[in-house]
């Protein structure tokens, strides 16, 4: 029986070490997630009243953020030295990121997970971003379509040559378009998403409402 409790209040003590966070730095690559914003918006932001939501805004993909991955898995709240980010840090992201408290949010889950200060981290998001080319039949689409999930996933390889299909994945989210991800090294060139990055979306009839 003393055996037995032992081996339970090792496992409890691994679960919540686990949960604390890993050592950050320690990733093998990032994953830049751009959301559709109408997606965002009819499925949460909408109901939260969000300043993103506004049509005076026209979000068409806006960075969600920038993930340190692991081959399988991925890190998240990691213990690190850096100083949180200040409120003007966070505010100044805004203009991609859309809703207020985005990127707090995405420090304080991911960022904190890359080895870097919150002024390298948001530098190093925005970088990512610029460097994709949002293909301009979305960035400014006006009215809703269905399409399958693969042509959306062209649309950006055709836009970013130096981009392969293995390098994108579409995901989908109630029907509809979510997100484009995309992989890159720590240096932010491209590189062949991981097994549990690299599953498209396979609808072929996903939403995609106008940008609004």
């Amino acid at each position: 029986m003393k055996a037995l409790v032992l081996a339970v209040t090792l496992m409890l003590s691994a679960t919540l070490a686990h949960a604390d966070g890993e050592k950050a730095g320690n990733f093998d690559y990032y994953v830049l997630s751009l959301s559709w914003s109408p997606t965002w918006c009819a499925t949460t932001g909408d109901a939260r009243h969000s300043p993103q939501c506004d049509a005076r805004n026209d979000f068409s993909f806006v960075l969600h953020g920038l993930w340190p991955q692991n081959e399988q898995g991925w890190p998240s709240y990691c213990h690190t030295v850096a100083r949180d980010p200040s409120k003007a840090q966070t505010a100044a992201m805004e203009d991609i990121m859309g809703a207020p408290g985005t990127a707090w949010y995405q420090w304080k889950k991911h960022g904190r997970c890359a080895g870097l200060s919150a002024s390298q981290y948001f530098d190093t998001a925005r970088k990512a971003y610029d460097s994709v080319v949002i293909p301009p039949i979305f960035a400014h689409l006006n009215r809703d379509v269905k399409l399958p999930a693969k042509v959306v996933e062209q649309a950006f390889l055709e836009s970013n040559p130096d981009l392969s299909a293995d390098e994108v994945t579409i995901t989908c989210k109630r029907g509809r378009i979510q997100e484009v991800r995309i992989c890159l090294r720590k240096d932010l060139s491209p590189r062949r998403c991981g097994a549990d990055t690299i599953r498209d979306c396979s609808l072929s009839g996903a939403l995609m409402e106008k940008v609004r």
